[in-house]
C-alpha cells in the first residue's frame, strides 16, 4: 500500500505495508524533506571524495564543513568538535572506547542500567571495569547513590570515573538529570559520556550547559538520513581513534565521508531546531491519548510523573503482551514498538522496565509510541482506537 504524508511542502512516500498510522519516531523518524533536498544536492555534486584537492573534492568538503557547523550550532558548540560517523552506535563506541584509550586503561565505567545496547555493549567491550547506575522508580538515575558512590571513589585503584547517561530513554522517553549528574562526576575529576540520540531535536541541547564531555548524535532520529550519525567531544577531553586507515575526521574516525548522508543531517538538525516548539505542543495529544487509555483501557502509563519527551508514551496493560499489541495494531494498520526497536526485530522484555522496578506482567506487557515532525493530532486518536479495539478482543472482555 502507498501512503502519502505531508511534509512541509513535499509529499513523503511510505512504501509499507498496511501502514496508515506511524508511531515509531523513537525507532526512526521520516525523512525531511530539508534533508532530501540537501542530499539530492549534494548527489549532482557526482562522484568526489571530500578528502581529495581538486575542485570537485573541494565542493564536497565545502558539503561537509557546512553540515559540521549546522550540527554544532544546533548543539550549541564549535564546528570543529563535531566528529562524523555512521550513526549512534558508532559515535557511542568512539566516546566510550576512545574515552578508555585516551586515559590508557587507567578507567572504570558507570553505566546507567538503563542504557542503550550501543553505550553498554560498547562499555562491555572496553577492556576495564564496568559498575552500574542505578536507577530510581521514576526512571532517572539515582544521583544520591552516585555521589556516595563517588564520595568513596578510590582513583589509585580505579582510576578516572566514566559516567554513560543518557539524555532521553528509547523506551519510556523520561528525561535523565544529565546536567547534574555530570557535575558530580567532574567535581570527582571524571567525564561523562551522553547518549543524545533519543534527545535530539526533541528537547533543546547545549552541550556547555549540560557540562558533559561527549555527546553521541544520530540523524535519522531527527529525519536525517539512516547510516550518519556525529560525536561531540569538549576540546581537551581524551579521546583516541578506535578505526583506522587514511585519518579523516582528524584522525578520530577514518574512512570517506558519507558526503550526502552528512548533509542530510545538517539540514535536518537546522530544521529541528526551528521545530522545536511544534514537536513540545505533541505534549498536550499525547496526554490527551494517555487518559483515554487509562479511563477505558486501564493501562498504566510509564513515567507520567517524569520529565519526559512530549512525542513519547509508553504504557501496559498487564496481561496483554507486547508482541500481541505490537501484531494487533500492525494488522490495523498502525506502527508500534515494544522496547527498543534496534534488537534485530525482537521483541521481549523491557530491560529498562525491571530496571524501574516493574515486575514482570507490567514489563511483559508494555509498548512504544512515539511521535515526531509529522505526527497530526488524530494520529494520536488512531493510535488509542485501534489499542482499545485490540484491547476488547482479548483483556478488556475477560475483565468484564
Amino acid at each position: 500500500m502507498q501512503i502519502f504524508l505531508q511534509g512541509a511542502g513535499l509529499i513523503e512516500r511510505l512504501y509499507i505495508r498496511e501502514v496508515m498510522i506511524y508511531a515509531d519516531y523513537n525507532a526512526t523518524a521520516p525523512l525531511r524533506p530539508e534533508a532530501r533536498a540537501a542530499m539530492l544536492a549534494a548527489y549532482e555534486l557526482g562522484p568526489v571524495n571530500p578528502s581529495s584537492v581538486h575542485k570537485a573534492g573541494r565542493a564536497a568538503r565545502a558539503v561537509v564543513e557546512k553540515a559540521r557547523a549546522e550540527v554544532g550550532a544546533a548543539i550549541g558548540s564549535r564546528a570543529e568538535d563535531i566528529v562524523f560517523t555512521s550513526g549512534g552506535t558508532e559515535s557511542l563506541a568512539l566516546a566510550i572506547q576512545g574515552a578508555v584509550a585516551g586515559l590508557d586503561g587507567a578507567a572504570t565505567l558507570i553505566v546507567s542500567a538503563i542504557e542503550h545496547e550501543a553505550a553498554s555493549k560498547a562499555a562491555a567491550h572496553a577492556g576495564v571495569p564496568v559498575e552500574t547506575a542505578y536507577i530510581l522508580p521514576t526512571g532517572q538515575v539515582d544521583l544520591d547513590d552516585l555521589r556516595v558512590r563517588l564520595a568513596a571513589w578510590d582513583r589509585g585503584l580505579k582510576g578516572t570515573p566514566i559516567l554513560v547517561l543518557m539524555l532521553a530513554n528509547n523506551e519510556t522517553g523520561i528525561l535523565q538529570p544529565v546536567a547534574e549528574a555530570a557535575a558530580l562526576i567532574r567535581e570527582a575529576g571524571g567525564l561523562t559520556v551522553c547518549d543524545a540520540v533519543q534527545g535530539l531535536g526533541k528537547v533543546a541541547v547545549n552541550v556547555a550547559l549540560l557540562g558533559v564531555d561527549y555527546l553521541a548524535l544520530s540523524a535519522h532520529k531527527v529525519g536525517g538520513p539512516q547510516g550518519t550519525g556525529a560525536l561531540w567531544h569538549r576540546a581537551g577531553a581524551p579521546l583516541k581513534a578506535v578505526l583506522y586507515g587514511g585519518g579523516q575526521e582528524r584522525g578520530l574516525r577514518s574512512g570517506t565521508e558519507n558526503v550526502a548522508g552528512i548533509a542530510g543531517f545538517g539540514a535536518a538538525m537546522s530544521q529541528a531546531v526551528l521545530d522545536l516548539s511544534r514537536y513540545v505542543s505533541l505534549g498536550t495529544h499525547r496526554d490527551a491519548m494517555e487518559a483515554r487509555l487509562k479511563a477505558e483501557g486501564g493501562v498504566i502509563v510509564i513515567g507520567e510523573g517524569s520529565p519526559r519527551l512530549a512525542g513519547v508514551s509508553n504504557f501496559a496493560r498487564a496481561g496483554f503482551r507486547a508482541e500481541t499489541q505490537v501484531m494487533a495494531l500492525d494488522l490495523a494498520g498502525v506502527c508500534i514498538s515494544a522496547g527498543s526497536a534496534c534488537s534485530s526485530g525482537k521483541v521481549k522484555r523491557s530491560l529498562v522496565l525491571m530496571a524501574m522496578g516493574a515486575d514482570d506482567a507490567l514489563a511483559e506487557s508494555a509498548i512504544r509510541t512515539s511521535f515526531g515532525w509529522n505526527s497530526r493530532p488524530e494520529d494520536f486518536r488512531h493510535v488509542a482506537d485501534a489499542w482499545l479495539e485490540a484491547a476488547r478482543r482479548t483483556v478488556l472482555k475477560e475483565s468484564v
